[in-house]
């Protein structure tokens, strides 16, 4: 007799079994440009989610600061193997775009969409707005870390002739960062998302969440691997640029499944673990996820290696929207206005990249 807490693990795991062997069998077949790019995405985005909820069980048996820093370290282990394959295939551009979509993904639309969703419902949301502020400066430094070097190369700046040098030293420093904000976690017995949003019904066994962990954190290098080596014909498929395709496509793929989370929570009210949820995750793929990949990118070599003097508009869109998030969310409340000025200036920038 199969028990609630096997049930709930087959739950979890049956579908994005399935996604990844419908994309195996795709890729093996040489399927056709769009429908091997959408198996593999659909397959990548559920293979994410399995890896949000075995690492949210984890919670319910680890301390919560250590549970802090396994999500930071496995939270983000899709977007990171497809960047890494993407970079071995040349697709330096896609890279940018799609880390930067990542961010403004979650701090504009995952965001603004739960604040539409707790403001269409319960009026105005009230949240504890120190986390938010801490967030917001930590997400300054990391748009800092972009725009610097993007305008020491557009300026013609003598340091703009040294970008390489310039991106290893500022991947130090976010990284420095992220290990005094997990420092301060440790310290403090605190975690990335707040202890209420990990509470289950039937728990999972310690060693069947490590070793659904372990296995999808193995399927999704291969899925990240069929996913970049369709993702070139289906830009020159479909006709889109190689910076939309990153901003929108690569960037809700890999991980704005697991961050949909905010958006429930909000809507049932829970406007202070929302916010925390959708916030950390853009602070982790800005002050992790971004350094590690620069000093991936010198190690693994590749057409180009990643440096963080991007194009203008992606420093500029980041800088705008860092500073529009932190306006909305400096206060502690919100409403489905706040909602919709987020989404709306998501869908702008998303629009500028369409016509790139």
């Amino acid at each position: 007799m199969i028990g609630a807490a096997d049930g709930k693990i087959f739950a979890a795991t049956a579908l994005p079994a399935a996604f990844v062997g419908v994309a195996a069998a795709m890729h093996f077949a040489q399927a056709g440009s769009i429908e091997n790019f959408i198996a593999s995405a659909v397959a990548l985005a559920s293979v994410a989610h399995a890896i949000g909820e075995a690492t949210d069980q984890l919670g319910n048996r680890l301390s919560p600061a250590t549970t802090g820093i396994v999500q930071s370290a496995v939270g983000n282990l899709p977007e990171l193997f497809v960047c890494i394959f993407a970079l071995k295939a040349g697709l330096l551009t896609v890279v940018q775009a799609s880390l930067i979509g990542s961010i403004l993904s979650n701090a504009l639309l995952v965001l603004g969409l739960a604040f539409v969703a707790g403001g269409w419902r319960r009026g105005i949301l009230c949240f504890e707005s120190q986390s938010p502020r801490m967030i917001a400066t930590l997400l300054l430094l990391a748009v800092s870390a972009l725009v610097l070097p993007t305008l020491a190369q557009e300026l013609h700046l003598p340091s703009g002739a040294h970008e390489q040098e310039l991106a290893v030293v500022c991947a130090i420093v976010l990284l420095f960062v992220f290990l005094v904000l997990t420092q301060a976690m440790l310290r403090q017995g605190q975690r990335a998302l707040p202890v209420e949003t990990h509470a289950r019904l039937q728990a999972w066994p310690l060693g069947a969440a490590i070793g659904v962990l372990a296995i999808c954190g193995v399927a999704a290098g291969f899925v990240s691997d069929w996913f970049v080596d369709a993702l070139g014909p289906a830009i020159e498929t479909l006709g889109v640029s190689e910076a939309f395709s990153g901003f929108v496509i690569v960037a809700i793929a890999g991980n704005a499944v697991e961050n949909l989370v905010g958006v429930r929570l909000a809507a049932q009210g829970k406007a202070d673990l929302a916010v925390s949820v959708i916030l950390n995750s853009a602070l982790q793929v800005a002050v992790a996820l971004v350094p590690v990949l620069v000093l991936v990118s010198f190690a693994i070599g590749g057409a180009a290696p990643f440096t963080l003097a991007v194009p203008p508009i992606l420093a500029a869109a980041l800088f705008l929207s860092v500073l529009v998030v932190t306006v909305v969310t400096v206060d502690g409340r919100a409403d489905i206005v706040d909602g919709a000025a987020l989404v709306g200036l998501y869908v702008i920038i998303a629009a500028i990249f369409w016509w790139s």
